[in-house]
């Protein structure tokens, strides 16, 4: 009969945290599934943005005065929101859902680590998955994100960036 308390034990003094390298590279592949993902939706928003202002600042200088053109207007807020909900959708299904459901993504996988909790080493519930995943795209869009991934460089012992701070996980190699 295998007791529980006795394998959780087990689980969580086997535990180590993945290396640096590995969780780099993850996370690079990463990017760049979800950078080919997002430019399916950013290329032509750009593009219609580009048009718009391009339009605003040509019709401005048919008036032949000093004009101001605003470049966030409710066309271009419009795009940035499309573009701000694909973000969200693409990390959801992409991100969180695979995460809650296996503790890895496709960079994760091909570079054999996976997420687990801190105290369960189980994969993380949809809740922390998502925490995890918002706390480290905000603070990627408001630039501190290089911060948030530099922390693992001086934490002990899990090696935690502040994404699994928030979420109470941490990155494990594959064993």
């Amino acid at each position: 009969m295998d007791d529980p308390f006795l394998r959780a034990a087990r689980d969580q003094a086997a535990a180590r945290p993945a290396g640096l390298g590995r969780r780099l590279a993850a996370r690079l592949i990463d990017m760049a599934v979800l950078g080919l993902l997002l430019a399916a939706a950013a290329v032509p928003l750009g593009v219609r943005t580009a048009d718009h202002i391009g339009a605003k600042i040509e019709q401005a200088e048919l008036t032949g005065e000093t004009v101001t053109v605003w470049l966030l207007d409710t066309t271009t807020g419009g795009y940035l929101g499309m573009f701000l909900a694909a973000l969200f959708a693409v990390g959801l299904v992409y991100e969180v859902l695979p995460v809650a459901r296996w503790g890895r993504t496709l960079g994760k996988r091909l570079c054999g680590v996976h997420v687990r909790g801190i105290e369960s080493h189980d994969t993380p519930s949809l809740a922390e998955s998502f925490r995890r995943w918002l706390v480290r795209t905000v603070l990627g869009l408001l630039v501190i994100g290089v911060v948030n991934v530099a922390w693992c460089l001086f934490d002990r012992p899990w090696r935690q960036c502040w994404h699994d701070k928030a979420a109470r996980t941490f990155v494990a190699a594959d064993t």
